[in-house]
């Protein structure tokens, strides 16, 4: 069938848009960066650090604020003119004014505002350590995602050559038609799984993209991180009054204690020096002139305000008393849990080479008739769920490495951000 002009036209148009569509699809999608150069690209870019950044940068402005003096005060001031007798006798008294803190208010809030700033940075270093913990764990979850997929896209192969190799049995007359059917129902659940695999991949694809802050969506991972699963990693013994988020709680406490002494700094009065010279226009003479001012305290001495910082100094001991009892509980189940994940991953892989070779067995018996398509078919699921077991394992083994290094305030996997 041949086509017209305008037909031509058309379908060249089509193929155009499409290729076009195609074109601006791989422009948006990238593959994942290795872990370790992900960890470093995402200090630039990941929304979490960038406002660990700008506390800090904040607590560093209220620091340099809290230095600064009072700003002095200066006056003018004019009396007695414009008389209702005529006589020009106006005075015109210009003034300064110096407001000098007592108490060592000043001392205190530097004090304060350096413990703020360090109080900041520690808590950034947690912010790190726990970014570090999650982004390995959503690079392992779209890793092993990935390989689910491949899992259910291999299971689905294998279901349709089960099916295939039925048919031609039944076709012979060496099985039943119901072995044909169960086959076929067998293939559809492969397909459905392999659906659900593509949906699963996608999410944790899309969570990755958006923890690191990436400008382009990641659709693959080149170099498994999976695969690191396998190596011993020489992580130190954790202490838990170093892991990042004691040390963050004990920095907040700190800087809540230097609160309190602000506030006590505030219950003293301060003194408001002033000195000026007076012109009287009379007799075009001049004086000087000298105060001192003080407030006088009865109705208040900053009382509800220390009652506050008080509180709030409680408040981080609390803090700071729970962050010791995670830290020491975290610490004596993070080496458990690697050695744990550790005999998991070796009984996994074991479990997947023995179901493979089962399997194999297995199809050759079933391919020769001595064994019913049920045992080919409950071989096929052991190797299945060997495999996934597998993939299991080595999350696993990761996250538990990852929560050791966390505890610890290293880097997982020996990376360095």
């Amino acid at each position: 069938m041949s086509l017209s002009v305008p037909q031509k036209l058309r379908l060249k148009l089509l193929l155009g848009l499409s290729l076009q569509s195609l074109l601006a699809g791989a422009a948006l999608a990238d593959p994942a960066p290795p872990f370790r150069e992900l960890l470093r690209q995402a200090q630039a870019t990941a929304p979490r650090l960038a406002e660990a950044r700008a506390e800090i940068a904040r607590a560093e402005g209220l620091a340099r604020q809290a230095g600064a003096m009072p700003n002095p005060t200066l006056g003018v001031e004019v009396e007695n003119f414009a008389t209702s007798n005529g006589v020009n006798m106006a005075e015109t008294t210009a003034s300064i004014e110096q407001t000098i803190e007592l108490g060592g208010k000043r001392s205190a809030r530097i004090a304060a505002g350096r413990a703020d700033v360090e109080a900041a940075r520690r808590r950034a270093a947690s912010a790190q350590s726990e970014y570090t913990f999650d982004l390995a764990a959503a690079y392992a979850e779209a890793d092993g995602a990935d390989r689910r997929l491949q899992l259910a896209s291999e299971g689905l192969e294998l279901a349709q050559e089960d099916a295939r190799i039925a048919t031609v049995l039944v076709q012979s007359g060496r099985e039943a038609d119901l072995r044909r059917v169960q086959a076929q129902a067998a293939v559809q659940a492969a397909r459905a799984a392999v659906d659900q695999a593509r949906a699963a991949r996608a999410t944790a694809f899309a969570n990755l993209t958006a923890m690191v802050g990436a400008p382009v969506s990641y659709t693959s991972i080149p170099v498994s991180l999976l695969d690191e699963a396998t190596k011993t990693l020489r992580i130190p013994d954790p202490n838990p009054l170093s892991s990042p988020a004691y040390l963050a709680a004990e920095a907040e406490r700190d800087a809540a204690a230097r609160r309190v002494r602000v506030e006590r700094s505030q219950a003293v009065p301060d003194v408001t020096v002033s000195f000026g010279v007076r012109k009287m226009q009379e007799d075009n003479s001049t004086a000087m002139v000298a105060g001192v001012a003080m407030p006088f305290p009865i109705f208040s001495r900053n009382g509800g305000n220390i009652s506050a910082a008080r509180a709030e100094l409680n408040a981080a001991e609390a803090r700071l008393n729970s962050a010791r009892l995670d830290a020491e509980a975290a610490a004596r189940s993070g080496v458990a849990r690697v050695s744990a994940a550790e005999t998991r991953l070796v009984a996994a892989r074991e479990g997947e080479q023995t179901a493979e070779e089962a399997y194999r067995l297995t199809r050759i018996g079933y391919e020769g008739g001595k064994l019913a398509l049920v045992e080919l078919l409950n071989a096929r699921r052991a190797l299945t769920d060997a495999r996934t077991q597998m993939i299991d394992a080595a999350t696993e083994r990761l996250s538990a490495q990852a929560a050791l290094a966390r505890l610890a305030g290293v880097p997982p996997f020996g990376d360095q951000p």
